[in-house]
């Protein structure tokens, strides 16, 4: 075991419990990480080799199918994790052969397949055997159209052609390459300074911190842990995506804020978006209630809003499922609707997400979605805005949703979500002329989150 370097040993741990215990890696990895002690170079050699071999699990497979001459469904599970991980060091991060292929079969052998080491040697030294160029062509070979990209881009090809989808609604299928490309980008750390906790502007001149690039309230990170910055250890500042800050604030800034309304975050979970609504409740006069239906999730949405506690109004947390607003008991002035989705707009945070939805939970999550706006809706004042978002750019989650929800409900209305954005953002985003807003990992550095704003009209 001493041969095997400690950063391979946690990778190929992790990769074992993202296979069988559908854990998921940018929860796991770190505690992995701490556990062993690894730091610097060493942890973000684990890092790389975790994340590089979920994003490529799909190309890598082919690859493997081909040096085994086997599919890879057949090759058995910690046999598989050995050998992606093998095979992302030889193709992408073109590590010395010699050392790839010592530790793995040392790998193999920790995981009790000793009789499958000499599977492994020669699957990976047939690998070697000819160039990452080489492997991409026979790999490609005979592909055409979603199947192609799918094994090009390490996607399942259902998701390929699901984003084409969305990208073609806004005339912009040409993107499909660089939107499949930017899914496989580690993405860039970024911080929401929570307002009247602490100033974006002031921050950006600390040496932790670089100016954010779209949300006002946004930094980004000049490398390092993040929980080990003082006002992100105080929950003054926290790790958020620039796109998910900006559908929290097209909410909050929608139209300006009067004391006394009340708000609610109806899927809350894990808690960011509630702290940046918190945050502008208030500055505002506003109070939130934060609902999550999983308690262990509601535990993260306090956990996020306890810098709030001890606030005059200060945010509730509550525990159900969404759905029973749709009684109409209380009326809030603005709702965020963060609707469970597929995740499809921030494969690049969560590589293994790719591989574990599939078209059945789609239909099941369209349900759940139609069935949450209702309740929003029915939990809205007159004159209040609705924020329907999800991070997935799929059609049948985003704007066909928006489309049946405006057709069930004549009282609702679509507001000008760019325009709204428009005026949030630090720069222009460049969004199609149309009411909802959909961003792209490939265009705007963020996840693909879409925001579409909504109104009820006024009895």
């Amino acid at each position: 075991m001493s041969r095997i370097q400690p950063a391979r040993r946690v990778a190929v741990d992790v990769l074992a419990a993202v296979r069988e215990s559908d854990a998921y890696a940018n929860l796991l990895l770190p505690t992995r990480i701490r556990d062993a002690r690894l730091a610097g170079p060493d942890a973000g050699f684990a890092t790389e080799l975790v994340y590089g071999t979920l994003r490529m699990q799909g190309y890598y497979d082919r690859v493997i199918a081909l040096a085994a001459r086997r599919a890879a469904s057949r090759i058995d599970g910690p046999v598989l994790d050995v050998l992606r991980l093998g095979a992302h060091q030889l193709l992408s991060l073109r590590t010395a052969p010699h050392a790839v292929i010592s530790e793995s079969v040392e790998l193999v052998r920790r995981a009790r397949k000793a009789s499958a080491a000499g599977f492994v040697n020669g699957v990976l030294r047939t690998i070697t055997r000819e160039s990452p160029d080489t492997w991409r062509e026979r790999a490609l070979e005979g592909l055409q159209g979603a199947e192609r990209l799918a094994v090009e881009f390490s996607h399942p090809a259902w998701v390929v052609e699901a984003l084409e989808a969305a990208l073609a609604q806004e005339g912009a299928a040409s993107d499909l390459p660089a939107l499949l490309a930017a899914d496989n980008d580690p993405p860039r750390v970024a911080f929401a300074a929570l307002p009247g906790l602490a100033d974006a502007a002031s921050l950006a001149d600390d040496d932790a911190y670089l100016p954010g690039r779209l949300s006002p309230v946004a930094l980004g990170s000049t490398g390092g842990d993040p929980s080990q910055l003082v006002d992100v250890a105080a929950g003054r500042v926290r790790v958020q995506d620039e796109g998910s800050q900006l559908a929290a604030l097209a909410l909050t800034r929608a139209r300006p804020v009067a004391a006394g309304e009340r708000w609610l975050d109806v899927c809350a979970g894990p808690g960011g978006k509630a702290a940046l609504l918190a945050a502008e409740a208030a500055l505002g006069g506003a109070s939130l209630v934060a609902n999550e239906v999983v308690p262990a999730r509601a535990g993260l949405v306090r956990n996020a809003l306890a810098p709030f506690v001890d606030r005059p109004d200060a945010p509730v947390v509550v525990e159900g499922d969404g759905r029973r607003f749709a009684d109409g008991a209380e009326l809030f002035d603005r709702i965020l609707l963060d609707a469970p989705c597929t995740g499809l707009g921030a494969l690049r945070r969560r590589p293994e997400a790719r591989w574990r939805k599939s078209t059945d939970d789609l239909a099941e999550l369209v349900t759940l979605q139609a069935e949450l706006i209702d309740a929003a809706v029915a939990a809205l004042k007159p004159g209040g805005v609705l924020a329907y978002v999800t991070c997935s750019p799929h059609p049948e989650e985003t704007r066909a949703q928006v489309a049946a929800a405006l057709e069930r409900h004549p009282g609702l209305r679509a507001l000008d979500t760019p325009t709204v954005l428009a005026r949030v953002a630090k720069e222009p985003l460049g969004l199609p002329d149309a009411t909802s807003a959909q961003l792209w990992p490939h265009r705007h550095g963020t996840d693909a989150m879409f925001i579409q704003l909504l109104a009820r009209v006024e009895a």
